[in-house]
């Protein structure tokens, strides 16, 4: 089943039977995944649909531009991830003075208008309203004014007893910790952009390369090398194809490069031709530290190693670069 997408609450039809999971969902990490099976399994309990409010842009990068907060998941990621849950609806909110200055009262009234709502499924922790001053008590008090359920979830941990988050996330991202960044997530962190010409190095030396700037959606990891995948898009299908890649990841310091860049290379394929395509591109395990070498030569050895090590990890089998007579113009 699709879920269904509403972007504001005109696009919502008459009052829908509702159990609702509300916040930033910035990641749909394994705390956010909590609560959205749980707003899945009350949904169900009552006949209703489950439905997630979620808001674009982030408040932060609203508030606080000056932090130039970037999101872990784009909101096509997001959505895409909280349908994969069982999220039978989603509403995008967009975070403007209009919503913002709503108080408690006024947001959960225009959603009981909008919605019949069962019930409303949040973190103990939740704020909501002007100046973020509803709490789980403020929720808990409407609920009984309005006639719906609140369920209130604790703080979800690791095994390690740390909460899962969002901080957490890009944390381990700015490590360059992508393996660990994926066990809280629950599945590996991906960036999307658009290929663009880049200085054409790759080619040149056998290893083509889609490259993306440092202005690509989501959060970059730290400078590196890295075994992942490039995602391509199929035109007419809903899922993309998922090609083997090496992803480096930096400024490229052998040639004394200035711009930061995330450059992936197909494992084994010189016949592709991605610019002006928008790809993703899944990050499963930092290899090394990005460093310049003593030669073009020990860079090219060093780049055979990763491309064997990368498809060990991601399970293929390549030999090392490419021919680049055999490369196509990119």
């Amino acid at each position: 089943m699709v879920m269904t997408v509403w972007r504001g609450l005109e696009e919502v039809p008459s009052r829908p039977r509702t159990v609702a999971t509300i916040g930033n969902f910035d990641g749909v990490h394994r705390g956010h995944q909590k609560l959205a099976r749980t707003c899945v399994d009350r949904a169900r309990e009552r006949e209703a649909i489950a439905l997630a409010i979620t808001f674009y842009p982030h408040p932060v990068q609203v508030h606080a531009p000056e932090k130039d907060l970037r999101l872990i998941t784009t909101l096509e990621d997001r959505l895409d991830a909280l349908a994969g849950y069982g999220i039978d609806a989603t509403l995008v909110l967009e975070y403007n003075e209009k919503l913002y200055e709503q108080s408690p009262r006024e947001f959960i009234e225009n959603l009981v208008k909008t919605f019949d709502v069962m019930g409303i499924v949040v973190g103990e922790d939740v704020k909501f309203g002007k100046d973020n001053s509803g709490d789980i008590g403020t929720l808990t008090s409407l609920g009984e004014e309005f006639g719906f359920e609140v369920f209130a979830l604790p703080d979800i941990e690791s095994a390690e007893g740390k909460r899962w988050s969002s901080s957490w996330i890009r944390e381990l991202l700015d490590e360059g910790d992508v393996r660990e960044a994926a066990r809280v997530l629950g599945r590996p962190h991906r960036i999307r952009g658009i290929v663009q010409h880049g200085a054409k190095r790759g080619r040149e030396m056998g290893f083509p390369t889609a490259n993306l700037d440092e202005r690509s959606d989501g959060v970059i990891p730290a400078d590196g090398v890295y075994a992942g995948w490039l995602i391509r898009r199929v035109e007419g299908q809903p899922a993309g194809v998922f090609m083997p890649a090496a992803i480096s990841v930096g400024t490229n310091p052998q040639f004394d490069g200035e711009i930061r860049t995330v450059e992936a290379h197909v494992l084994g394929r010189s016949d592709l031709n991605l610019y002006g395509e928008e790809v993703a591109i899944s990050f499963i395990e930092r290899l090394r530290d990005m460093k310049s070498f003593e030669s073009v030569d020990a860079l090219l050895e060093q780049m055979d190693d990763d491309i064997r090590d990368a498809a060990s990890i991601l399970g293929v089998a390549v030999s090392g670069r490419v021919d680049p007579e055999s490369v196509t113009a990119r």
